[in-house]
């Protein structure tokens, strides 16, 4: 972390976890939203536009900040590798992005969350920017959280370790299969936060954005997916410490 410089690294945080959630928020709204072309297309479509969100993300990143785009990455680094004063810098730019994206979500689905104000087929629509546990149990529920982080966050350090990956680039790719695999297997439960700023930038953008009968943005369970992810991280970073 320490060879970018603090400009770099909230330009590219910010730009980076901007496109994360462009993709897949963006992937959210259209499954979600009546009048949409990909309307009830299900949780593969959803697992894949992550995925895909995380590698346009973190390559566009890549040459500014190294394309962390989560809170929860940039702990797990710093635990192992250090670069603490860079670590504010980092979650800023995310949060920032992260609220751009779903801000940009809403833009190009305003049409879709427009007809939201027909009462009749009115519909919530905080999981199109926030996950919601399908069964709200908050020790289960932040377990899973931290499970999914450490299966996150544990690759990602021993990717650091095969020079190859390094050499060719293709770590990122690594990682966008990696949050795909996690979304498909572990998703579930909670919807797979892995990610603080994923969760609370746009919750605050669904919380202040003018969308019709949008319901609550559920307050109340957003420290599951803080808390978690940032749990999970710590332990990841102490078992790599252990194990490798």
């Amino acid at each position: 972390m320490e060879q970018f410089s603090n400009g770099d690294i909230f330009a590219g945080e910010v730009i980076g976890t901007a496109i994360l959630i462009l993709f897949g928020a963006g992937v959210c709204a259209a499954v979600t939203l009546r009048h949409s072309k990909a309307k009830d297309s299900g949780w593969i479509v959803i697992a894949f536009g992550w995925g895909f969100g995380v590698l346009a993300g973190a390559y566009t990143a890549a040459p500014l900040s190294g394309g962390h785009l989560n809170p929860a990455v940039t702990l797990g680094i710093a635990m192992d590798g250090g670069g603490w004063g860079k670590v504010p810098v980092y979650v800023a730019g995310q949060l920032v992005g992260a609220f751009i994206g779903a801000v940009l979500t809403w833009v190009v689905y305003f049409a879709q969350f427009a007809a939201n104000s027909d009462t009749k087929h009115a519909q919530p629509t905080l999981g199109i920017f926030s996950t919601i546990p399908e069964i709200r149990n908050p020790v289960a529920n932040l377990l899973t959280e931290v499970v999914a982080t450490v299966a996150l966050v544990l690759p990602l350090l021993a990717f650091g370790l095969t020079k190859g990956l390094g050499e060719s680039g293709t770590a990122v790719l690594m990682v966008a299969f990696v949050v795909v695999g996690i979304g498909l297997s572990l998703g579930g439960p909670t919807g797979y936060a892995i990610n603080p700023a994923r969760d609370l930038g746009p919750r605050l953008a669904h919380a202040v954005l003018p969308i019709p009968h949008k319901g609550t943005s559920d307050w109340g369970y957003a420290w599951v997916p803080v808390a978690g992810p940032l749990i999970g991280a710590a332990l990841a970073a102490g078992i790599f410490r252990l194990a490798f």
